[in-house]
């Protein structure tokens, strides 16, 4: 293999795709311009984000995770990506464990590769402190905040999974204006970072629909902050209880916020699609 060739695994979860890349048996030093010539559907491999693996800078953690966007852009946190993650490093030998401690630009998360071939993830607390998530909208965390649209109030509730979340609550979902106000708020100049737009339908306590306009990917067919971002939001608003199914376009996710609220985990598929080789 000559040095302007990466080998790559595709994998998706619940949809959500992914290009995997081994950064631990070759070296990866990607410009924005070539990932999101990796991620174009036409002219690259073709996916929402592109996930590199890379050994840890502490021995109190077994990978270090990095994820970028379709767009190029450097990101915090990837929950589809995250389950991927883990069954890419055990399918590939990298480790035997099926409980890891990845280290990412948020902190630390646990993905653990459960007997069903299913990935259950440790998303860690969510965070409201607007200095946190980032927004400017508001001095101290409130349930919700109300934002101008252009022109238009929208109630959304603002908070942090690792990255920034503007949920708000729909009557319907598929007539939710996803393409067209998403990109509105993800831009909005009350989120300093960008933001992902969620639009959650509350079906029962225990069940929720929805869809996510990802900052820097467009729609997605699912998004595993998005779903623990939105079970949170609608779990402070007093609409849900403490375990929510999350059915997205791309499939369902299991999401559990503990009763202390220090920990949101997060079930889904991880599944390989096939292995490649492309030229840099």
């Amino acid at each position: 293999m000559t040095s302007n060739r990466l080998r790559f695994t595709k994998m998706q979860g619940q949809g959500n795709d992914f290009v995997v890349l081994d950064g631990v048996r070759q070296r990866v030093a990607l410009t924005p311009e070539q990932v999101r010539r990796i991620a174009d559907r036409r002219l690259g491999v073709g996916c929402d984000q592109l996930l590199v693996v890379e050994r840890a800078a502490s021995p109190r953690e077994d990978f270090r995770y990095r994820i970028f966007n379709a767009d190029g852009a450097e990101v915090e946190q990837c929950g589809n990506g995250a389950r991927c993650f883990a069954r890419f490093v055990l399918d590939q030998g990298l480790t035997t464990k099926t409980e890891i401690r990845v280290a990412t630009a948020s902190g630390v998360i646990v993905p653990r590769v459960e007997p069903s071939g299913q990935v259950t993830v440790d998303m860690g607390a969510p965070r409201f402190a607007p200095r946190e998530v980032p927004f400017t909208g508001a001095s101290e965390a409130h349930i919700t905040e109300s934002i101008d649209v252009d022109g238009t109030r929208v109630e959304v509730s603002v908070l942090s999974m690792g990255n920034p979340h503007a949920v708000q609550v729909v009557e319907d979902v598929e007539r939710a204006p996803v393409t067209t106000q998403g990109p509105r708020i993800e831009r909005h100049p009350l989120f300093p970072r960008r933001v992902n737009a969620g639009y959650m339908q509350v079906v029962s306590r225990g069940h929720v629909r929805l869809r996510v306009w990802e900052r820097g990917a467009g729609e997605t067919l699912a998004c595993g902050t998005g779903a623990c971002a939105a079970v949170v939001a609608g779990i402070r608003r007093g609409l849900l209880d403490r375990e929510v199914r999350v059915s997205t376009s791309g499939g369902d996710l299991l999401i559990r916020w503990s009763r202390d609220d220090a920990n949101v985990m997060m079930t889904g598929d991880a599944v390989r699609v096939f292995d490649g080789e492309i030229a840099i």
